[in-house]
Order: C-alpha cells, then sequence, then structure tokens
C-alpha cells in the first residue's frame, strides 16, 4: 500500500509543470487580450516573461509602447480549471515598473490649493479653524454696547484677521510684485510714497501699503507698498532730449509767385527817407544850442554893462 500509494504522488509532482507549461506557452492568447483592452494593437509590445503566481495562475508581461508610458507594461493573467487543457483570461492591467513616470502622491485640497487656483464658480469650503481669522465681536445683549460695536467700532462681521493674517498678508504683499523689490520698482523715479494717486490704507498695514488709482500705472487698484514705485509717478517727468530725426532743410517755394507795386514801394521808401533826415537835422540843432557854454554868456556880458557908462562921455 506505501508503495501504492507513492506512485501516484510521484505522479502528480511531475505533472504539475507539464500543465503549467500550458499557461506559459500561452502568449499569444495573452497578446490578444492586451491588444483588445489597448487602444491599438501597437501598443503592446514585446514580451518581457511570464510570473506564476499561484497553482494554475500564470501572468504574462509585455511592453507598453505609448507616449507618456516609459517603464509601464502590460500584465495579463492566465488561469486554468483542474485538469483543463485550455488558457482562460483572467483580467488585463497596465502596471507600472521599475523607473516609470507616474502622478505625484495624492494631497488633500487644503495642502494643494494654490493662489490663482479659484475661478469662477468655484467655492472654497468652510474652515472653522482658520489661523488667519479670529472673532470680530461677541454680542453683549446690551443694544447700546452692540451698536458702539457694529457702528464705531466697525465689528458687525463675524470674523475679521487675526494678528497671524494681518502679518501673512504684509509679508506676501512686501515680498511679491508690489513690493520695493520688483523690477518696475527699482526702475522707477520715485516711490508711491509721494504720488498724489496713492489712496493710503487705514490701521496697521496702512503704515506700509496704499492702493494705486493710476489708471495708466500696471498696478491700478492693487495694493502697493509706500516705497514700491512705477514710470507712471505724478510728480516725475521725461528727460527732453534732442531730437533723433535730422534737422530739415528750408523749403523754397518755386512755384509761387508774390505782386510787388514798385511805385508804391518806392514812394514808401522815399517818405521813410524824407522822415528820417528831419529828424536827424532836428537832432543836430538840439545838439548846437546845448553847445553853447555859460562863459560865452559872461563874455557878452561886460559889453552890454559898459555901453551906459559911455554914453555920458560922449555927452
Amino acid at each position: 500500500m506505501s508503495s501504492a500509494e507513492a506512485t501516484p504522488r510521484t505522479r502528480r509532482t511531475a505533472a504539475r509543470p507539464a500543465k503549467e507549461a500550458l499557461l506559459v506557452g500561452a502568449v499569444e492568447l495573452a497578446r490578444a487580450a492586451a491588444a483588445e483592452v489597448a487602444e491599438s494593437a501597437s501598443d503592446v509590445g514585446e514580451h518581457l516573461g511570464t510570473v506564476v503566481d499561484g497553482e494554475r495562475l500564470v501572468s504574462h508581461r509585455f511592453a507598453a509602447t505609448m507616449l507618456g508610458y516609459q517603464g509601464w507594461s502590460w500584465v495579463v493573467t492566465l488561469a486554468r480549471v483542474p485538469r483543463g487543457r485550455n488558457a482562460t483570461v483572467c483580467e488585463v492591467e497596465l502596471l507600472p515598473g521599475d523607473g516609470a513616470l507616474l502622478a505625484p502622491e495624492w494631497l488633500p485640497w487644503s495642502e494643494r490649493l494654490r493662489p490663482g487656483d479659484i475661478g469662477p464658480g468655484d467655492t472654497l469650503p468652510f474652515r472653522a479653524d482658520d489661523p488667519r481669522l479670529e472673532p470680530g465681536w461677541v454680542s453683549t445683549g446690551d443694544p447700546e454696547a452692540d451698536a458702539v460695536a457694529i457702528d464705531e467700532l466697525a465689528l458687525a462681521r463675524v470674523r475679521v484677521l487675526s494678528p497671524t493674517g494681518r502679518s501673512e498678508a504684509a509679508q506676501r504683499w512686501y515680498r511679491g510684485s508690489r513690493g520695493p523689490t520688483a523690477a518696475v520698482a527699482v526702475q522707477s523715479p520715485a516711490e508711491c510714497l509721494s504720488c498724489g494717486f496713492l489712496i493710503p490704507l487705514s490701521g496697521e498695514l496702512g503704515q506700509v501699503f496704499g492702493v494705486c488709482a493710476n489708471a495708466w500705472s500696471p498696478d491700478d487698484g492693487k495694493v502697493v507698498s509706500l516705497d514700491h514705485g512705477c514710470g507712471a509717478h505724478s510728480e516725475t517727468d521725461v528727460e527732453h532730449g534732442p531730437s533723433d530725426w535730422p534737422a530739415a532743410d528750408p523749403l523754397i517755394d518755386e512755384t509761387t509767385v508774390e505782386l510787388v507795386d514798385l511805385r508804391t514801394a518806392g514812394a514808401a521808401e522815399t517818405a521813410g527817407s524824407a522822415t528820417g533826415i528831419e529828424a536827424d537835422a532836428g537832432a543836430a540843432e538840439g545838439a548846437g544850442d546845448a553847445a553853447v557854454t555859460p562863459e560865452a554868456d559872461q563874455a557878452d556880458a561886460p559889453s552890454e554893462a559898459a555901453d551906459p557908462e559911455a554914453t555920458p562921455e560922449a555927452e
């Protein structure tokens, strides 16, 4: 009995490799199954090998030739029923191998979201524990006290910026494209602090930031730091240098004839000459009268005084 029992066991052990060879040799069946799943039969490349996954279970691997799937392979798993002589396709998968191009590790939206990702129609879920916010005010039940909080202190909002939120906003704005280190600010002739188009902010942020209201500025309607700047400053001007165009030659009009009455022109010239001669004569006469000196008047005075004395002697 023991020898009889040992003989069938030896046969079953020797028979397993022969039956697994049926699955291992079904390469074309596995290829046809992969080509049926793929978009094109050309997406299934060469046969890369076979892996025996278990009893009557074998997987065939084929290279994936699609663009962007470097390192990926088609895996087709075949099986057979006990004592069966036909292979059956169990599943077809596209799996990554060593060095395959993979998508980045999944991250929750709170860690994946970046500034500028929110578009029209998008809504962020409510975040109750946002460290950037703090409660705005709590109703006291006293109408007068609540009125002061709402009207005078402007605390009608449920939550307002916390110190952490204000600090993060200030750092983000100051280090961004509208701070002092931006290329347009480095090359600007003056800072926003002296610009007439700056609208200062109130509160702590107003000590460093304001809002630009210049339509010609690239920062119109945006928060800028006081030491930011651009070429649209209200108090700056350009240097007016010489023109790059050469000076134009004088134009000579040789097509227009100007009629001149020589008689009228000659009479006007004669009248002008006579007026000039009379003016010169009057000026010379005035100069001659001014040339008579007081000494000459004194020389004539004794002769006139001596005449009365000479008259009695003559008598």
